[in-house]
C-alpha cells in the first residue's frame, strides 16, 4: 500500500466529499476504494475496518479511521488548517458545525420523495439565505481579511467553499445578497490547491444523480 490516505466509500458526494476537498485544499493526493455492492459493505464490517458499521472510511498514518468529523479534524490538525491557538480552534469548529448542518439539507436532498423536493430546495433557500451566509458575510464583513480566522487558511474556509458551490448548484443566484461571500467564493477559488481540485479531471464528484442514489439504497440496503 502507498503512503497515500485511502478513502473507501461510494463513488459520489455523500459524506466522503468534505473529505475530499480538506484533503485536496491540504495538496495531498490519495487513493479511492469504491463500494458497489452490499457484500463489499458488509465484508468491511465483518473484517473489523468499521467501528461503528458505518463509511467514510479513511486509512491514514497507520489507522482506520471512521466518523467524517473526526477525520476531518485529524486532517485539519496535521496540516496546519485548525487555527493556530485553542480559541482560534473553537472559532472554526463553530463554523464547521454551522456549516455541516447546511450541508445535511444538500446531503439528503437527493433523496427526497418527488413530491417533496420543491419543498425541501425552498427549505435549503430560505436556510441558506436567513441562517448560514449572513453569518459568514457578518464575519467577513467585520474583520475584513480573505479568511474566516486569523486571516490564513483553514478548515472552516475549504467547508464554506464546498458549501456554496453547492447551494449555488441548486439556487444559482444565492449569492446575489452577499457581496462579500462573492470576494470569498473567487479568492478561494485561485488558492492553488483548490484551484486544482475545481478542474476537471479530479478527485471532485459530480452532483448526486439517479445512478448514485440507486447504488446508495442497494449498498446500504437492511
Amino acid at each position: 500500500m502507498s503512503g497515500k490516505p485511502r478513502l473507501t466509500y461510494l463513488n459520489g458526494r455523500g459524506r466522503m466529499e468534505p473529505i475530499r476537498w480538506l484533503l485536496a485544499a491540504a495538496g495531498v493526493e490519495f487513493d479511492e476504494v469504491y463500494l458497489e455492492t452490499k457484500e463489499q459493505y458488509d465484508k468491511l464490517i465483518k473484517d473489523g475496518f468499521l467501528l461503528f458499521q458505518q463509511v467514510p472510511l479513511v486509512e491514514i498514518d497507520g489507522m482506520k479511521m471512521v466518523q467524517t468529523r473526526a477525520i476531518m479534524s485529524y486532517i485539519a490538525g496535521k496540516y496546519n488548517l485548525h487555527g493556530k491557538d485553542l480559541k482560534e480552534r473553537a472559532l472554526i469548529d463553530m463554523y464547521v458545525e454551522g456549516i455541516a448542518d447546511l450541508m445535511q439539507m444538500i446531503l439528503m436532498f437527493p433523496f427526497s420523495p418527488p413530491d417533496a423536493k420543491e419543498k425541501n430546495l425552498e427549505s435549503i433557500k430560505e436556510r441558506a439565505t436567513n441562517r448560514y451566509f449572513p453569518v459568514f458575510e457578518k464575519v467577513l464583513k467585520q474583520h475584513g481579511q480573505d479568511f474566516l480566522v486569523g486571516n490564513k487558511l483553514s478548515w472552516a474556509d475549504v467547508q464554506l467553499m464546498e458549501a456554496i458551490l453547492a447551494v449555488e448548484e441548486k439556487l444559482p443566484t444565492v449569492l446575489s445578497g452577499f457581496p462579500q461571500l462573492q470576494v470569498f467564493k473567487n479568492k478561494m477559488s485561485n488558492v492553488p490547491t483548490i484551484k486544482k481540485f475545481l478542474q476537471p479531471g479530479s478527485p471532485r464528484k459530480p452532483p448526486p444523480d439517479a445512478h448514485y442514489v440507486e447504488t446508495v439504497l442497494k449498498v446500504f440496503k437492511k
